[in-house]
């Protein structure tokens, strides 16, 4: 007579300490240039910049312990203020501007033949050095006789433009065109990006029910667009902040105060002055305000964005 036995199921196959350790080591070796570049890179320069911050040093001389006066002094400081506000101002100018316009371009090229072309001739300027770029817009813009714009603006319509990088008044709006400009091409591909995930079964739906044009760009595109806005918005404020190498290219904030940015405070008070605790504590001072910023971003879009489709 045939015997019925349950068949055992089978343990998991276990591997030996040896082959564990063998890929432990392995993971730590193809992991150890990612994590050295990043603690020589990033960590070790912040950790140093938050020492150097409570410090007084000229770089050569001896560390002297200054508390929080390198603080103290930046805040009281007239020009920090004008950079805080400068950079406050440029980035007010470039973001709300920037990416609207930016999604315009790209709610057009959406559907458009020949999308590909476009999206490269948009992105040139994104992938063009940032040098190369203030150095062309510095023809452009520039106040005497040289300056392109300013010819054409006097030949054709008999006009006397400003000094557009000289003019206190009128440099962050000529250096916002700029960012405005260089950065287009990137907020235009990630929001065609963000618009080729909307499923068209949703617009089409509300189309046959009757909503228009405006109406569905209101209340079916923006909703679900809403995810892309926001990364796009907090990575256009940081870089905003950010703002340095076209500045100091376009025109020298020493000359012109209406350029001076909190970067390049830092840069200033560290290279030229060489007063590293003041130039540290100007910078943790933009981290923190980055951060706060960011953090109300982060706050406001748990009502203004939507991630359900």
């Amino acid at each position: 007579m045939a015997v019925l036995t349950r068949a055992r199921p089978r343990a998991g196959r276990r591997r030996a300490p040896g082959v564990r350790n063998r890929d432990g080591w392995w993971a730590a070796f193809f992991l150890a240039p990612q994590v050295t570049a990043l603690a020589v890179f990033l960590v070790f320069p912040l950790g140093f910049a938050v020492v150097l911050a409570f410090m007084r040093w000229d770089g050569l001389g001896r560390k002297e312990w200054a508390g929080l006066d390198n603080f103290a002094a930046q805040l009281s400081d007239p020009e920090f203020g004008l950079a805080v506000w400068n950079t406050v101002k440029l980035a007010l100018l470039t973001v709300p501007v920037g990416l609207a316009l930016a999604l315009l371009i790209a709610l057009a090229l959406n559907n458009v033949r020949g999308g590909s072309f476009y999206r490269v001739l948009y992105f040139m300027p994104v992938v063009t050095s940032s040098v190369a770029v203030a150095l062309m817009w510095q023809i452009i813009l520039a106040g005497d006789e040289s300056g392109v714009l300013n010819n054409s603006l006097r030949s054709w319509f008999g006009l006397t433009p400003p000094d557009w990088l000289g003019d206190t008044g009128w440099v962050i709006v000529s250096i916002a065109v700029v960012t405005i400009w260089s950065s287009l091409g990137l907020n235009v591909v990630i929001f065609l990006a963000g618009l080729q995930t909307i499923p068209p079964q949703i617009v089409e739906a509300a189309r046959m029910d009757g909503a228009g044009s405006l109406r569905i760009f209101r209340s079916v595109i923006l909703p679900l667009l809403s995810p892309t806005i926001f990364f796009s918005t907090v990575v256009a404020v940081i870089s905003s902040f950010q703002a340095f190498d076209q500045i100091y290219v376009l025109v020298r904030p020493e000359d012109n105060e209406g350029a001076r940015t909190i970067v390049y405070q830092v840069y200033e008070l560290g290279f030229k002055d060489f007063e590293f605790g003041m130039s540290s504590a100007a910078a943790l001072i933009l981290l923190a305000l980055t951060l706060l910023v960011t953090l109300v971003q982060f706050a406001a879009q748990k009502r203004l964005v939507h991630y359900d489709s």
